[in-house]
């Protein structure tokens, strides 16, 4: 028995030179892992036979500050080497982690893992997305201020990832609400501002008449009445800054197709985009032939047939019936509910200076998301039905050939031109004059950004009585919050209380002027924030552009699936302007995405709807019913939340059952893209415990195999055993092709686990053979301690990675 084990050591030095091209027999000395040097032995010089929970917490506590010391290395760019960039959302400081938290890092950590041992430069950075509401409303309920709520959320935030062991590049630390980070995201919307896609007009708001506040979405119940007065809640029209990302509509709605790597999230990106197949051109407005300052802007979906307008209309809820235009009585004068109504307003188009009628139309929604448009009866059978309803006079303007295409008549310069090519040429030179033609969709809308808060990034804007808006100077920046030490909920933004703050004198004429009082939305802060990680300290601009364009695109994007929408447009229309700016050279910022899904606690719900804690449930039965009403209880798996009594504490979890074991859980229990229904009892948590126990029996042999004397030569194999050592070295061939292929391609990281354990299972089979670096040696990404241990006691040679 003894003579079989030393054979086995013979068999990893054998396998181990094959797979490192390395000489025959490994010598024993010190290994290298991860960046850390240790001898071969345990810090006790034993090794412990039984695999226990003390154990598991023993290994992880001795390798813990080595992982973090590892991970602490800044990745230089050095461009010969290849980079992996590999990406997790960042969080909210909230204050504490929750599992679905655990999953997303754990996922990207592994990956990141698995990308140094290839060899490749990566860099997994980690940060706060800490500006927000909460924070505001946590001043308000507990008179903490949101600096110092955030901080302190920050600080235990950072503490809960570093005890997960966690290898982020925390060298590029960010946080959003720190001046350092949001100077930059003020410049990039002077940026916008200046190149005509940052711009003010009215829009709805959310109103609580009581407080007299502005309240966010969140902030509204389902009853539609205010969380904090609740009073019912009102509609107000108030002047807004949007960012104008229909001028990009066109251009990212076209880059999807080169995103192959998108699977399952092109076509949400695409359907919030939309069909771009039309414009919104610019009219002025006129009464009585009197101009009257009043612009509208319209949509068509045939630009290309222009110049057959009869008229624009706009719908029964238009701005301009319930804002603060001056033409708002003229409006309600001429509205009768029910009824297409004809308006004294003229619309002046100002591509082509038709001048035509305004109508207010019937019904209340128009196509997509629409609030007004331009009726043209050449290619619109319902707007040449409510010209001819009141009488309004307009051109025919498309003409067809015998052969059956299509050509522009009675349209100025574009008369004769194809449809296509009119299209081309009239939403071209539109642009030209900057009076609209970006090709976009009907249901997409520009982004509102503007919030009425204190905690978030100021708008860097000064209102001049004399100058209009301007922008901060670029050297003067960051315009940084002021000091507010009390936050009722009531009244406007908390920063227009702020009187020595407001009141400033205009960049431009030094005359008396007043600062923007609204703050960003927080998802402009996170639309950048991937290009700031590749620069973080830099004073001087957002971002260089030599490592932004060494280290962009993320290689590999991690993040909830209720994401996938609204920020990876934003995101990615950052980047698209970014790099008309030439600020970078790639137009899209992530190469491959991976949605994961949730992890969903098992609630408890009575017939009325409130959800119960599991210790007022009677689960013995054959139905849960309620401990004390005995009424049956709804039974169903959702998101975690305190509100639902479902949610699991990471720390306590993993003082439970180790770090290791919960890693392997939330990887194993279900592919990354599906959700985790968290329940313990289930295979995958016993599945993983036994496969930690055989592994480590099987580097327990090994050792007992290695023991003191002479090392195993080659001559001690017979020819049966050379054959079923080429057979076992064959399926380990197969096994690492297979796990190299979920790690770069799929990511099905539970098939990597399956693998491994596939793999442990065929080595302890065959108790001649050792090879212990092969299941161990791929296990490292998904186990950040466990592997270390094993490979320090098989005395393999030293690693640089």
């Amino acid at each position: 028995m003894a003579s079989a084990w030393r054979k086995l050591g013979f068999y990893v030095s054998f396998l181990k030179s094959h797979l490192e091209g390395q000489p025959g027999i490994v010598s024993r000395g010190r290994r290298v892992i991860l960046g850390c040097t240790r001898d071969i032995y345990s810090a006790t010089g034993e090794w412990t036979k039984e695999y226990t929970l003390q154990t598991r917490k023993e290994v992880e506590k001795w390798w813990h500050h080595r992982i973090k010391e590892q991970a602490s290395k800044i990745s230089e760019a050095d461009k010969s080497k290849p980079k992996f960039y590999v990406l997790s959302m960042f969080p909210y400081p909230s204050g504490k982690l929750h599992m679905g938290h655990v999953r997303v890092y754990t996922i990207s950590d592994t990956i990141a893992r698995f990308q140094k041992m290839r060899g490749m430069q990566v860099i997994n950075p980690m940060g706060w997305d800490a500006f927000g509401l909460p924070a505001e409303n946590a001043a308000i309920e507990r008179n903490l201020h949101p600096e110092r709520w955030t901080q302190s959320n920050i600080e235990h935030m950072r503490k809960q990832l570093d005890r997960l062991g966690l290898c982020f590049s925390w060298d590029r630390e960010i946080t959003t609400c720190l001046p350092d980070y949001y100077k930059w995201t003020q410049y990039l919307f002077i940026k916008l501002y200046e190149a005509g896609l940052a711009y003010q007009k009215e829009a709805l708001v959310n109103w609580d008449p009581v407080d007299q506040t502005v309240l966010a979405n969140e902030q509204v119940d389902e009853h539609g009445c205010s969380w904090r007065s609740g009073a019912k809640v009102e509609q107000k029209y108030l002047r807004q800054w949007f960012i104008k990302t229909t001028a990009y509509a066109k251009a990212m709605q076209d880059a999807l197709a080169d995103l192959p790597e998108w699977y399952g999230i092109k076509g949400m990106q695409a359907h919030w985009i939309g069909d771009c197949v039309g414009c919104h051109l610019d009219f002025a407005l006129k009464v009585d032939g009197q101009v009257t300052g009043e612009k509208l802007t319209a949509y068509t979906a045939t630009p290309e047939a222009i110049y057959g307008t009869s008229h624009v209309a706009i719908s029964p809820s238009h701005r301009l019936l319930h804002g603060h235009s001056s033409l708002k009585e003229t409006f309600q004068k001429a509205l009768v509910p029910g009824k297409d109504c004809l308006t004294p307003v003229k619309a002046v188009n100002m591509l082509t200076q038709q001048e035509v009628p305004v109508v207010i139309l019937a019904k209340a929604d128009l196509e997509g998301s629409l609030d007004s448009k331009i009726g043209i009866p050449s290619t619109s059978p319902e707007d040449a039905t409510l010209a001819q309803t009141l009488g309004l006079a307009y051109t025919e303007v498309i003409e067809t050939l015998p052969d059956g295409t299509e050509r522009l008549s009675s349209s100025a310069e574009f008369t004769g031109m194809s449809r296509q090519d009119a299209f081309l040429a009239l939403t071209q030179q539109a642009r030209t004059k900057k009076v609209g033609g970006d090709v976009t969709s009907d249901k997409l809308k520009d982004w509102l950004i503007s919030r009425q808060r204190y905690w978030g990034t100021p708008i860097p804007m000064v209102h001049c009585p004399a100058c209009g808006p301007v922008p901060v100077p670029l050297q003067d920046l960051p315009v940084t919050l002021p000091r507010i030490t009390s936050f009722t909920g009531k009244g406007g933004s908390p920063l227009a209380t702020a009187s020595d703050w407001v009141n400033c004198a205009c960049p431009r004429c030094k005359g008396a002027a007043k600062r923007e009082t609204d703050t960003m939305d927080t998802f402009v802060d996170s639309a950048w924030y991937y290009f700031r990680y590749t620069d973080p300290q830099n004073t001087q601009s957002p971002f260089n552009a030599a490592l932004a364009d060494y280290w962009l695109p993320v290689d590999l994007y991690i993040g909830g699936k209720e994401h996938a929408v609204m920020h990876l447009f934003y995101a990615r229309f950052f980047s698209h302007f970014c790099h008309d700016q030439k600020m970078v050279k790639h137009r899209e910022p992530f190469h491959k995405l991976l949605a994961q899904g949730l992890i969903k606690g098992q609630t408890f719900r009575l017939p009325s709807g409130q959800y119960l804690q599991k210790e007022e449930v009677d689960l013995t039965g054959a139905v849960p019913v309620h401990a004390e009403t005995r009424e049956t209880l709804e039974v169903t798996w959702e998101k975690m939340s305190k509100s639902r009594h479902n949610g699991v504490d990471p720390e306590e979890v993993v003082e439970q059952y180790g770090l290791d074991t919960i890693r392997l859980y939330v990887l194993f229990a279900a592919p990354p893209e599906k959700d985790i229904l968290w329940d313990v009892k289930t295979d995958a948590l016993p599945g993983v415990l036994r496969w930690q126990q055989r592994l480590w029996a099987l580097v327990t042999r090994f050792i007992e195999a290695r023991a003191p004397g002479t090392a195993p030569q080659p001559q001690l194999l017979s020819d049966k055993e050379r054959a079923e050592s080429r057979r076992l070295w064959e399926y380990k061939n197969s096994v690492i092709s297979e796990v190299t292929a979920h790690f770069t391609e799929d990511f099905s990281l539970n098939s990597v686990i399956s693998q491994l354990m596939g793999l442990t299972s065929a080595l302890l089979a065959w108790r001649r053979f050792l090879g212990s670096c092969v299941p161990t040696t791929p296990g490292t990404p998904v186990c950040c301690c466990r592997p270390g241990r094993l490979w320090t006691r098989s005395s393999f040679s030293s690693q640089t990675w």
